[in-house]
């Protein structure tokens, strides 16, 4: 499983129109592209596209390239106008996942008396 960031910058006062875009929804159905999960962040001044999945990358690739995902052009056209500058792409260099089968590990301190 490999995780894929695109990561662009908002013009200045952009986050609103941003949220709006975001709250419609993907522009395409996630489902028929192999993205196993995929989530935005949104700050005053970026957004964060992260996309997981089996060779992520190239499913990226190909809806990007794909000349007739009408909706993903228009929604592109939609983003232009609040990007300043081209989304960057950020490739994943560090994670960790709890094993959900470990049980979680209380980390509380304990002083020499014995109390927490």
């Amino acid at each position: 499983m490999e995780r894929l960031a695109i990561v662009a910058h908002l013009k200045d006062g952009s986050d609103r129109r941003a949220s709006e875009l975001i709250g419609r929804g993907a522009p395409f159905d996630l489902a028929d592209t192999g993205i196993v999960r995929h989530f935005i962040y949104l700050s005053a001044s970026e957004v964060v596209f992260v996309f997981e999945g089996h060779e992520v990358e190239w499913m990226i690739d190909s809806l990007i390239d794909e000349p007739f995902h009408y909706e993903l052009q228009r929604a592109f056209d939609e983003w232009r106008p609040i990007i300043e500058g081209s989304p960057r792409i950020a490739r994943e260099q560090f994670a960790w996942e709890r094993d959900e089968d470990e049980p979680a590990v209380s980390e509380a301190i304990t002083r020499n008396d014995g109390r927490v």
